[in-house]
């Protein structure tokens, strides 16, 4: 695909879930992760209907949409990974700063040079799954050293919205909380950073099975106490959290 293309699958609004106020969201195709309980596994499933707009044609569209973007909304581009096409969306969130467009990434931080796109990010939202390398190489598929690299540097220098998702049978033993525990713990202090707890759900089940793609988590809730219990882990390591 030519550099100034993006391609997506979905795009929509809505309000406060990918960033601050109302926002136009774009999902974009792609995925270098494939981690068992995707939400949108539509992001690398080859039969999805996707979009292929230029960078102007899609940078036309947000400044058309500006009436919408209230109560300090903007444009999100996730996923799917959004940084896999990165020389397009480097160059669209460069005009989108020049228009003085609020921004938004969602990402899982693996892309080795996600700094480039910082400068242009108002709001950055990032995913860790794992803290042990061969079991994120194994789940996701995908290794973790820039992961946690990338996480680190955004930590040290901005605004950061981190997520964690918990599923059971996969990061919520006492391993791998210790693990998240002690990789937060370690962070350079910085009071913009909030950290998300995100409890396993099955929104995205349906999907792989629309796609002809088998779904394998099983047993993936946490039972009320367990995830009490995770927090307080999390609140006794200095780390405090946001449950949705």
């Amino acid at each position: 695909m030519p550099l100034n293309q993006i391609k997506y699958f979905q795009k929509g609004f809505n309000f406060s879930q990918d960033g601050p106020g109302n926002r136009l969201v774009y999902h974009l195709y792609g995925c270098n992760f494939r981690c068992p309980w995707c939400a949108n596994p539509e992001c690398f499933a080859p039969d999805t209907a996707t979009t292929t707009v230029t960078v102007d044609e899609m940078l036309a569209e947000i400044l058309r949409s500006r009436p919408m973007f209230f109560s300090g909304g903007g444009v999100t581009f996730t996923g799917g990974e959004p940084t896999l096409q990165f020389e397009a969306l480097l160059e669209l969130l460069h005009k989108l700063k020049e228009e003085n467009v609020h921004t938004a990434i969602e990402c899982n931080a693996s892309h080795p040079r996600l700094r480039e796109l910082l400068p242009y990010v108002d709001h950055l939202m990032m995913d860790l799954k794992h803290t042990i390398p061969n079991a994120h190489q194994r789940i996701m598929g995908a290794e973790l050293q820039t992961v946690t690299d990338n996480i680190r540097l955004a930590a040290s220098t901005r605004q950061l919205a981190l997520r964690i998702p918990l599923v059971n049978g996969y990061n919520t033993d006492k391993d791998c909380i210790e693990g998240f525990c002690k990789f937060l713990a370690e962070l350079p202090q910085n009071p913009a950073l909030t950290v998300e707890l995100i409890p396993y759900h099955e929104y995205g089940k349906i999907k792989w099975q629309q796609h002809g793609m088998e779904y394998t988590v099983q047993n993936g809730f946490l039972s009320p106490a367990r995830l009490a219990e995770i927090r307080t882990a999390f609140l006794e390591a200095g780390i405090p959290t946001i449950q949705t």
